[in-house]
């Protein structure tokens, strides 16, 4: 009997409680039960069960090893259906989850990266906020997300860095500050704010950002929150006042020189783009492949458009 085969004995008898009926269950003979895990006991060196005439509990040491028992038959399996599910000619699905800007605006790009190489393999994108994507990792529905900002820290997470998203100062075409690079705390809190709702995730790195820069956010003059960067947009274009917004959600706008992008002075404002998986689970040979290539910077700057940069002059950005 393999080893496996000796786990999923050792597992029925710890979670049935009774030889004899984990024998049933598991359609073997009950001294061929008993001599496995024996066989077991005497490998690792240690008594396994607590043995009375009701039947059987685990020691300590037996509930050490169901511990990691568990998690040896969950990884078999998904090595196994991976292996089943696994095609020569790669046309399988990559399922992957994302946050609201990765997904809206860098995502698409990143998965151009299959007609390069692997043209059939096709995706299914789920794109939410932070804590939902996280869930969906965490229990097993998605192998791949990718997260904006701090992940939340569970033991189950596996967190990477990939790439970094900078905030920005956004101003319509036709504001006052079109045409400088940088605009200094004291003029910022001097304008009418836009902002994202409290609780969203860009709203709280700017916070954090301009605390390390000894700001308050406190001092903004907040006169709009809305839920959403497409509002928020729409908002600045109206002239219904200035945001600081991802510097990838307003790319198109500042081509078409609808917009300007600007930096806020002595104020580092940047957040990590992360690869966020389960340590538990076993990606497929297409995941572990596309993970490979978002993870070459080279190969994800090729594929992302070049990018505009606060303080670039319109006629360049036209050219």
């Amino acid at each position: 009997m393999s080893s496996l085969e000796q786990f999923m004995v050792f597992k029925e008898v710890a979670e049935v409680g009774n030889i004899t009926q984990a024998s049933k269950r598991l359609h073997i003979s009950q001294p061929s039960v008993s001599i496995q895990i024996q066989n077991l006991e005497h490998e690792y060196g240690a008594p396994l069960f607590y043995r009375t005439n009701r039947g059987v509990t685990l020691t300590d040491p037996g509930n050490i090893l169901y511990e990691k028992v568990i998690l040896i038959l969950h990884t078999a399996q998904q090595a196994k259906e991976t292996i089943r599910n696994y095609s020569a000619n790669r046309t399988g699905y990559i399922h992957i989850g994302a946050t609201l800007t990765i997904g809206e605006y860098l995502l698409p790009h990143m998965m151009s990266i299959t007609q390069r190489d692997h043209s059939l393999l096709r995706y299914n994108v789920q794109v939410a906020n932070t804590q939902v994507i996280v869930n969906e990792v965490l229990n097993n529905y998605l192998n791949i997300s990718f997260v904006e900002g701090v992940a939340p820290e569970e033991d189950d997470l596996e967190v990477e860095q990939f790439w970094s998203d900078e905030l920005v100062l956004i101003v319509s075409a036709d504001h006052p500050w079109r045409d400088r690079g940088e605009i200094t705390f004291d003029e910022l809190i001097s304008e009418r704010f836009i902002t994202r709702e409290n609780g969203s995730g860009t709203r709280e790195v700017l916070k954090r950002a301009l605390q390390q820069g000894g700001f308050d956010v406190d001092e903004l003059n907040i006169a709009i929150e809305l839920g959403s960067t497409q509002a928020i947009k729409e908002a600045v274009l109206s002239g219904l006042g200035v945001t600081i917004i991802s510097a990838l959600t307003v790319q198109e706008e500042c081509r078409q020189g609808r917009m300007r992008m600007l930096r806020l002075k002595d104020c580092q404002l940047e957040r990590p783009l992360n690869i966020v998986t389960n340590r538990k689970v076993m990606l497929t040979p297409e995941e572990q492949w596309f993970l490979e290539e978002v993870r070459c910077e080279e190969t994800l700057r090729a594929l992302l458009p070049k990018p505009i940069l606060p303080g670039q002059p319109l006629e360049r950005i036209a050219g």
